[in-house]
């Protein structure tokens, strides 16, 4: 008879992908063909008619078809067919490209990076190993190996066993870690909240803008000329994130919840068709032409690490006040209703590298929750962090402490940025690093403990250093790799945030190093 804490030790955490995802059918895999390879980027497996726009995969799915959105690759405004798809497949992009992290948020089959597809986006097909694939042809993809084959493979259902319950409980019992997911919608964090998450530790509050009532609201606020124009369109979208809010909060019910406020460049948000860009010029009563001239302006040749972040709040801080008042409004509501639970709202600035930004920008914050706390009569705590995804932040963690009440660790852009590796283009080049030798695994999948890992170290020295409270996560996607979650157990982190699916992983992970330390 084994003991509680031998079972636990025995199970391989990546094996609960399997319970956790749809699987391919033994016996048809068999029979399957495959024509190439990209990234496993999210476990699972998919069959379904091609498509090559999120629109189509929209269409296609109200009218009963299963598909597989073949993308170039995928920004924010394709959130919507995403969700529509049965999985998702590539050509540029690697493990933390915005595909990848989507879809293992969604839980959603993906395969990215298979540059060995010459797309055509244009005509609706695309080239693999020799054969031309059009919209409306079956395709099968594996996001656990990243095989992609030809034609209709069978998929079996994710089955969860009856003794998944029993050993999370074992494994809770041991481990230290707390363990929040990574959830933008209601929906989400329902899910994360059936496998055991205990909070939210990242709230993208971009993905909440693209829905066609919202959008449209929001590019107004980016083709304004003045601040009062801004101000009044983001009162249209104020409601809408406010409400978001609300339902978050009641789907945590009282576990913390972590916003993060703004982060893309605003080019993500642009139309690009004639039809919107026409839409969007009427309603700013603005010739199409300066619509146009705008939409040119925010190009930038490197947009991660360009106007993002907490760069668009200390250039438009009317931004951050509507974050704030729909961000506190909500949990007022929500506290209101549910007396008994303790509501904390944790907003979060992203991409500071500089203390001086930091607290520019939480002093707009501290005072729009204060202003609508004041007046709602209703006691409310509430805490403002940052994100320390910037080599920078990290090395003056003490100075960035001294206005940070938390650290959250975005290891994708860390990882980013302490390489110098394009998160969306280094697929081009890693195999050639596998095959000399160079690295074992991917950097974005699994943390460099040797680098990345020593700035996390040296920031929650710095920074307990000057504020003992201060606590720290994680929220790349690091958070939920086997062994990047023990290093995050071994350096002290007090939580690890991930995908919805990836918690139990996550959870047996932290009890694991638990046990063996």
């Amino acid at each position: 008879m084994r003991t509680e804490e031998e079972a636990v030790l025995m199970i391989e955490p990546r094996n609960l992908d399997t319970l956790l995802h749809p699987q391919f059918d033994a016996a048809s895999l068999k029979r399957g063909k495959v024509m190439g390879r990209g990234l496993p980027a999210s476990p699972g497996a998919a069959c379904g008619k091609i498509v090559f726009s999120a629109d189509d995969a929209k269409a296609w799915k109200k009218r009963g078809e299963k598909v597989v959105l073949v993308r170039l690759e995928t920004s924010p405004e394709d959130i919507e067919g995403m969700k529509s798809a049965q999985g998702i497949l590539t050509v540029r992009g690697g493990m933390t490209s915005h595909a990848a992290v989507v879809a293992r948020g969604m839980g959603t089959c993906c395969v990215s990076g298979c540059q060995e597809i010459a797309m055509d986006e244009e005509n609706k097909k695309f080239t693999l190993n020799g054969k031309t694939f059009r919209e409306g042809d079956w395709l099968s993809i594996d996001g656990s190996t990243g095989n992609i084959y030809d034609g209709v493979i069978t998929t079996v259902d994710a089955r969860i066993a009856g003794e998944f319950g029993r050993i999370m409980a074992w494994a809770d019992k041991f481990r230290r870690l707390k363990v929040r997911t990574n959830a933008d919608t209601p929906r989400d964090a329902k899910k994360a909240r059936e496998l055991g998450a205990e909070g939210i530790g990242l709230c993208r509050t971009e993905h909440m803008f693209f829905e066609a009532d919202r959008i449209a609201a929001f590019r107004e606020m980016i083709c304004s000329d003045t601040e009062e124009e801004r101000r009044q369109a983001l009162a249209k979208i104020l409601p809408y994130q406010q409400d978001d809010f609300e339902q978050l909060y009641e789907a945590l019910e009282g576990n913390p919840v972590t916003i993060r406020f703004l982060d893309p460049p605003l080019h993500e948000f642009v139309p690009h068709s004639e039809d919107e860009i026409a839409l969007l010029a009427k309603a700013q009563n603005k010739p199409v032409s300066r619509i146009k001239e705008i939409i040119e302006s925010l190009h930038e040749f490197n947009p991660m690490m360009g106007h993002r972040g907490c760069r668009l709040a200390v250039t438009y801080p009317e931004i951050a006040r509507m974050q704030t008042r729909a961000v506190i409004r909500a949990a007022i509501n929500v506290q209101k209703r549910h007396p008994d639970w303790k509501v904390k709202p944790e907003i979060m600035i992203p991409l500071t590298g500089e203390v001086k930004e930091l607290k520019y920008v939480k002093d707009i914050v501290v005072e729009a929750a204060n202003i609508e706390i004041e007046s709602s009569g209703v006691k409310l705590d509430y805490e403002v962090g940052t994100m320390i995804e910037i080599p920078r932040a990290a090395l003056t963690a003490d100075e960035i402490a001294k206005e940070a009440e938390f650290f959250c660790f975005g290891t994708n852009d860390l990882t980013q940025m302490t390489y110098g590796f394009s998160r969306d283009d280094s697929g081009k080049f890693l195999n050639a690093y596998y095959d000399k030798k160079i690295f074992e695994n991917d950097p974005f999948a699994k943390l460099d403990q040797v680098g990345v890992g020593k700035l996390m170290k040296m920031a929650i020295e710095l920074g307990k250093g000057v504020r003992p409270a201060l606590h720290c996560g994680i929220c790349g996607e690091h958070g939920g790799d086997p062994t990047s979650v023990e290093f995050c157990h071994q350096i002290g982190l007090d939580y690890v945030s991930c995908s919805p699916y990836r918690v139990p992983i996550a959870r047996l992970a932290a009890a694991q190093a638990a046990l063996r330390k």
